[in-house]
């Protein structure tokens, strides 16, 4: 039977051996993990092999995800990582903890949650920098006591986001200052915090150097899992496995070209005025990918190959080195982002294998 084209290769064991090894440093120090489910579409399989590994939560930003997930049989405390105003009721029915920093939200929680006869679990996140989401700390005391006299809605944590819109990354000074955010809240208004989440895969580095990691007793790891890197620098964590995911696609047309288009130059088909360098005639390759199945700028080749551009769903290589033929299958590593734009298209297919244990780890 032909395989699918294009196609995602998904190692599930290796992923389980990443969740397994960052549980495993991590829990050390008395840090869990929420595994976050978002680039890979709240995909069952993946999430399976996360819990197999030791992750304690799963964390995503879409209910749709979250309820997929549930209906596979995942059994985990479900995390949401953005909580949108309009649906608050469904947030309740389906999650069982969500991020939250409005207290406008905050009451339509404790309003459908009241009509559900349950209470629901919040972490409140604080803004320490990064400009994402988050309550400034000057207002913290002020937006906890609001919340406390909400009926039901339980504050359980705190949490900071980092490294992600502003790229603030985690070090002692803002990993300390949560802590006291802690410590203060408690003492002031009497409660316990249960999860103190302290960042995400941007936070290898901190944890690494740090004598002590305070009050923080938990991390929102979704890269570091699924890819085996920290997000400061894109290095591979040692010991993780860097390749549980591979994009397949294949070769469609082969031929010798100049590198130079001929005629008058306008506007390529996404509104951009391309500019070519002359290689004179060069063997290349057109790939049945496009931006409409991935995040081309996400993927890396062999060195033999270079992705020279793409459009919609035509991807142009130089193949001078490597003399690729029609029916040739040609394989890609991901980042991030184009990992979570293959694992989102509904052209790219999914396909579980066992390359092996060896394969991709990181030095």
């Amino acid at each position: 039977m032909q395989s699918s084209m294009p196609r995602i290769e998904i190692n599930l064991s290796e992923i389980q051996a990443n969740a397994r090894m960052l549980s495993k440093l991590y829990g050390q120090n008395g840090i869990s993990i929420m595994g976050v489910s978002k680039a890979v579409l709240g995909e069952p399989a993946v999430i399976e092999a996360m819990v197999q590994g030791g992750v304690k939560y799963i964390a995503d930003s879409r209910l749709e995800n979250i309820q997929r997930m549930k209906a596979a049989g995942i059994s985990s405390r479900f995390v949401l990582l953005r909580t949108p105003l309009s649906q608050a009721e469904a947030v309740v029915k389906i999650a069982d903890i969500s991020l939250n920093s409005e207290i406008e939200i905050l009451k339509k929680l404790s309003y459908y949650a009241n009509a559900d006869n349950k209470i629901h679990q919040i972490i409140l996140m604080v803004e320490l920098g990064d400009l994402r989401e988050g309550i400034l700390p000057c207002d913290l005391a002020q937006f906890v006591r609001a919340s406390l006299i909400l009926p039901h809605v339980k504050i359980v944590g705190i949490g900071c986001n980092l490294a992600c819109y502003g790229g603030v990354k985690p070090d002692s000074k803002n990993m300390q200052e949560l802590s006291e955010r802690v410590d203060f809240i408690e003492k002031e208004f009497q409660i316990d915090l249960e999860i103190v989440s302290g960042g995400n895969s941007a936070n290898y580095e901190w944890y690494k150097a740090a004598q002590d990691v305070g009050r923080i007793n938990n991390l929102r790891l979704g890269e570091s899992i699924l890819l085996g890197c920290e997000t400061v620098n894109r290095k591979a964590i040692p010991g993780l496995y860097t390749q549980a995911f591979k994009l397949v696609a294949e070769v469609i047309e082969s031929k010798k070209k100049p590198s130079l288009p001929f005629g008058d130059i306008c506007q390529d088909a996404f509104g951009n005025i391309p500019v070519f360098q002359d290689r004179g005639t060069r063997q290349r390759a057109i790939i049945a990918l496009g931006k409409q199945d991935i995040l081309v700028s996400g993927l890396k080749v062999d060195d033999r190959l270079e992705i020279l551009g793409s459009s919609s769903d035509h991807m142009i290589i130089d193949s001078n080195n490597h003399n690729l033929k029609v029916g040739d299958e040609v394989k890609f590593d991901l980042d991030y982002g184009s990992l979570l734009t293959a694992m989102t298209s509904p052209f790219v297919q999914k396909q579980f294998i066992d390359c092996g244990k060896d394969q991709g780890r990181g030095n």
